[in-house]
């Protein structure tokens, strides 16, 4: 039998991958200025990239309220829709492979940023640490609003619209922004979120808010066209959390539970890789590791089974 490595084909949920060599999502601030719209820098930017098994798309906000960059494509208009069948086509021409990552920034923003230059929304009224970069130039975080009880399904509701037209648009599937000190990493740790109602206190309670995003997701395109990303460990934005390894074994548990595309880690530290052997033991579907492999360690972590 043939080892496997970064070239070996791989079935991750209900799509089949030429290679195990996948493309991050990675942030390029190229879309229109007005409306946030993909057009065709995009799409050849994506087509020369095609030869990878499978291109996670930038981050793309699901609303309006979800943007924490200048010039990021969102996923919440019809001429959003349109652009991103610029990318989809040209990625499929080449014979490739897309999921797009929904996003929601949350706290990582600014009033400059948003609508109406209203608050950025959290889990808790907690100033992160750092900076936004608007058309003002470079702005502090702000306290951001804390998202009330009810509000919470209507968010919840932009990522399950934003997947439907990622869908309308040609994709592939679907990646669930988890990660990166973000609306739903800000939910997860308890650095962040501070609440006293049903989403906060209890791990349990902290991964409510991720676990309705991946039903709602789901919902739209069987979990077997879902990834979601997350990053144990990643301290950006004062992210931190009282039991790191606590969290997120039970979010990978729970996770296990869909049949998921796959589970997509950020390792940035070494607390983080500790608990990438943690998460292996509990979530059965492929696992995708990120976190500056070379070709040696990415066929080693292959061929042990862990990635």
């Amino acid at each position: 039998m043939n080892k496997l490595d970064l070239f070996s084909p791989l079935k991750i949920g209900d799509v089949m991958i030429e290679n195990r060599v996948m493309m991050a999502p990675l942030t390029r601030t190229r879309a229109l200025a007005v409306g946030n719209v993909p057009h065709e820098l995009n799409a050849t930017y994506y087509r020369q990239r095609a030869g990878a098994g499978l291109i996670i798309s930038e981050a793309t906000q699901v609303t309006p309220e979800g943007q924490g960059y200048l010039y990021t494509p969102g996923i919440h208009t019809d001429e959003q829709v349109e652009g991103w069948k610029l990318v989809t086509d040209a990625v499929h021409d080449e014979g490739g492979k897309i999921y797009m990552q929904l996003w929601h920034v949350g706290r990582i923003s600014h009033p400059d940023l948003q609508p109406n230059n209203q608050l950025p929304v959290s889990a808790s009224a907690i100033k992160p640490e750092g900076y936004a970069r608007t058309l003002n130039g470079r702005m502090e975080f702000v306290t951001p609003r804390a998202l009330e009880t009810d509000e919470v399904a209507q968010v919840v509701q932009q990522y399950a619209d934003g997947a439907q037209r990622a869908k309308d648009a040609g994709f592939d599937g679907v990646e669930i922004h988890g990660a990166n000190a973000y609306l739903i990493d800000q939910f997860l740790r308890d650095g962040s979120n501070q609440r006293t109602d049903k989403y906060g206190g209890s791990i349990e309670n902290r991964t409510r808010f991720l676990k309705e995003v991946t039903d709602a997701v789901v919902n739209v395109w069987g979990a077997g066209r879902v990834g979601v990303r997350l990053s144990p460990g990643r301290p950006y934005a004062n992210m931190h959390d009282s039991d790191p390894v606590a969290l997120f074994s039970h979010a990978a548990s729970l996770l296990n539970e869909y049949g998921l595309s796959y589970l997509h880690l950020f390792e940035t530290t070494d607390e983080a890789r500790e608990i990438t052997h943690l998460i292996r033991e509990r979530f059965d579907a492929p696992l995708v590791l990120n976190g500056g492999y070379d070709k040696a360690r990415a066929n080693e972590v292959i061929a042990d089974g862990l990635a």
